[in-house]
């Protein structure tokens, strides 16, 4: 029993004296960042929101025919052209 608390306040210490280690005070190693935005073509937008509208009217006419294809399609348009929505102008940093 003594060894686990031996154990865990040596832990315990270590990770205090870790995180009061003093940082770069200098500034010397400062370094600029690239941001550019990827920018998504008409094409590959088109391609995402079809694919989308695609498996889901596989899976609708699996699960419920023609009306569940069709049911399918607009619910997987839907969620594809939100996808593309939310990921089109993807921001990146180096």
């Amino acid at each position: 029993m003594k060894s686990k608390l031996a154990l865990v306040l040596c832990l315990l210490i270590a990770f205090v004296m870790g995180g009061l280690s003093p940082v770069s005070a200098d500034g010397a190693t400062r370094r600029r960042r690239v941001v550019y935005v990827r920018h998504r073509s008409k094409k590959h937008q088109a391609a995402i929101i079809g694919g989308s509208a695609a498996g889901g009217a596989a899976i609708g006419a699996l699960a419920g025919g023609g009306k569940g294809a069709l049911i399918g399609a607009g619910v997987g348009a839907a969620g594809g052209a939100i996808y593309n929505q939310k990921t089109k102008n993807k921001v990146v940093t180096q």
